[in-house]
C-alpha cells in the first residue's frame, strides 16, 4: 500500500468494502454507488480520512467518545489487561477482578439505591436484558401476567429484535415483523414537530398524560415497565418540554410499574450529569448503559439495577439469560479507566459549568438562520430543525434538506448527523470553548450551503 497514490489507496479500501463488507443501516445499492469515507486515523476531537482531509467529529463517533480520540491510558489499560487475562467469562458461578471493580465503580456513580449491574456488550444487548430480566423480575413476585412494556413512538432502543420493538422507530418494525408481543407505545414529547397550537408546557403535560392512559387502558395487572431516553437521541435530540418529566414522575408514583431510563446515550457526562435521569431528578429502577462507559474505545455495555429489584432477582432461581462477553475482561479495564478520567479530570463538572452551557449559548445563535426553525440542545447534545418557512413549520418537499446538509459537511470537515430534516451533534465531552468556535463556524458555513442549493 506505501506505494500507492492517497487516491489510489482510497479506491483500493472503497472496493474492498463493496465487495466484502455490508455495513450496518446502509442502503447498499446506493453506498455500492458512492464509495465508503476511509477513516484511518483520530486524535482529540478530529479524524482523518484516507485523503487526508482533517474532519471535526462532532458526533463524538455515534455519540460515544466522550474523553476524545487518542487517550493512551485506555490503550495501556487494555494492553496491560490483555497480558494478564486477556478473557474469561462470568458464567459457571465465577468471576474476575476487572469485572468485578467496575461493578463497584458504576455502583459508585450511579443515582442512590443502584449498586448491581449486569454486564452486557452493547445498547442493544442491555436493552435485550431489560425486558427479559423485568419479566424474569414480575414472575419471580408471582405476577407473570405482568409482561407489557410502553414505550415511545420514535424512541430508539437498539436494532436487536427486542430493542427494535422497545423502539417506535416505525421504518425498523416494517423490516421483520415486529414489534414482538407485549410492547406498546404512546407519543413522544415532540412538541417542534407535533405540539401543534399548544405552548411547550401544555403539550409536555397532554403527551406525558398518554402513559397514564395506556396503563388505564392496558390494566395495571398487566404493564410492567415504561421504558424512554432521559433526551432521545438517535429520534433527533428530542428535548422534552420542561413539563413533562414532573408529570411523568407523578404517574409513575401512582402506578406499580418499573422506570426503565435508558442511558446508553446520556451516560456518563453527555448532559453534565453522570446519567441523563439525574439531569431531570428521575429514579430510574434500571437504566441500561453502553457507549460513554468507554468512550467507544472496545465494546460494552450494562444493565443498573436498583436494590430493591436484585431482593426480588435474589430470590427467582436461575435467570437464563447472558453473553460470551458479558463483563469481558479488557472491556472492564478500560471502562474503569475512562471513569477514572472522567472523574479525576473534572470533565463531566467542566461540561456542566463551563463547556455545555457555551456550546448552548452559540449553538441559539443558529436560530436567525433562514433555514432554522427552531435550535435546541441541553449538555453536549443540540439539534437543529431545517424548515421551508419559520412560521408554519412547514419542511422543503420534493427535497431532502438534512441529507443536502450532511453532505455539505462531509466536505467542509465537519461530521453532523442528519435525522430527516434535524440536524444533530454530540460532540467529544473534551471539546473546548476554542473547538466549539470552530464548530460553530463550520456549521453556519454548511448551512449557508445547503440553503444556496435549496433555493436554487
Amino acid at each position: 500500500m506505501n506505494d500507492r497514490t492517497v487516491s489510489e489507496r482510497t479506491a483500493h479500501w472503497q472496493a474492498l468494502s463493496r465487495n466484502h463488507h455490508l455495513p450496518p443501516f446502509t442502503d447498499y445499492k446506493q453506498l455500492n454507488a458512492k464509495g465508503s469515507r476511509i477513516i484511518t486515523r483520530a486524535e482529540g476531537i478530529y479524524l482523518w480520512d484516507s485523503d487526508d482531509n482533517r474532519i471535526l467529529d462532532g458526533m463524538a463517533g455515534l455519540w460515544c467518545v466522550n474523553v476524545g480520540y487518542g487517550r493512551e491510558e485506555l490503550v495501556q489499560a487494555a494492553t496491560r489487561q490483555m497480558r494478564e487475562l486477556p478473557y474469561y467469562n462470568l458464567f459457571f458461578q465465577t468471576a474476575h477482578p476487572p469485572a468485578i471493580e467496575l461493578a463497584k465503580a458504576i455502583a459508585d456513580i450511579a443515582p442512590e439505591g443502584m449498586n448491581h449491574v449486569f454486564f452486557t456488550g452493547s445498547g442493544s444487548e442491555s436493552n435485550d436484558t431489560v425486558l427479559r430480566m423485568v419479566r424474569h423480575y414480575w414472575a419471580t413476585k408471582g405476577q407473570p401476567q405482568k409482561k407489557v412494556i410502553i414505550g415511545r413512538w420514535n424512541g430508539y432502543h437498539g436494532s436487536t429484535v427486542a430493542g427494535v420493538s422497545l423502539g417506535g422507530m416505525k421504518a425498523l418494525h416494517e423490516q421483520g415483523d415486529l414489534p414482538i408481543p407485549g410492547i406498546e407505545h404512546i407519543d413522544q414529547p415532540y412538541w417542534y414537530g407535533e405540539g401543534g397550537d399548544m405552548s411547550p408546557d401544555e403539550f409536555g403535560i397532554q403527551v406525558a398524560d398518554q402513559l397514564e392512559k395506556k396503563i388505564l387502558e392496558l390494566g395495571e395487572d398487566k404493564v410492567a415497565a415504561f421504558i424512554a431516553e432521559p433526551i432521545q437521541g438517535a429520534g433527533g435530540v428530542i428535548v422534552p418540554p420542561e413539563t413533562y418529566w414532573p408529570r411523568i414522575r407523578e404517574i409513575l408514583a401512582k402506578y406499580d410499574i418499573l422506570f426503565i431510563s435508558d442511558e446508553v446515550i446520556c451516560g456518563f457526562g453527555r448532559t453534565g450529569e453522570w446519567f441523563g435521569s439525574q439531569h431531570y431528578g428521575m429514579t430510574p429502577d434500571l437504566m441500561p448503559i453502553a457507549k460513554g462507559l468507554t468512550s467507544g474505545y472496545i465494546p460494552m455495555g450494562g444493565v443498573i439495577v436498583r436494590d430493591e429489584i436484585v431482593e426480588v432477582l435474589n430470590q427467582g432461581g436461575e435467570f437464563y439469560h447472558g453473553f460470551t462477553y458479558s463483563g469481558h475482561p479488557v472491556a472492564a479495564a478500560v471502562a474503569l479507566e475512562n471513569i477514572r478520567i472522567l472523574r479525576d479530570e473534572g470533565i463531566i463538572a467542566r461540561v456542566k459549568s463551563e463547556t455545555a452551557p457555551y456550546l448552548q449559548k452559540c449553538w441559539q445563535t443558529l436560530a436567525d438562520h433562514p433555514l432554522v426553525g427552531e435550535a435546541r440542545g441541553i449538555g453536549m447534545v443540540a439539534a437543529l430543525e431545517l424548515v421551508q418557512d419559520k412560521q408554519t413549520r412547514a419542511r422543503f418537499t420534493g427535497r431532502e434538506a438534512g441529507m443536502i446538509c450532511r453532505e455539505h459537511c462531509f466536505r467542509n470537515g465537519l461530521i453532523m448527523r442528519a435525522v430527516g430534516d434535524t440536524m444533530i451533534i454530540s460532540p467529544p465531552l473534551v471539546i473546548t470553548p476554542e473547538q466549539i468556535d470552530e464548530l460553530m463556524m463550520l456549521v453556519r458555513k454548511c448551512l449557508d450551503l445547503t440553503a444556496a442549493d435549496l433555493h436554487r
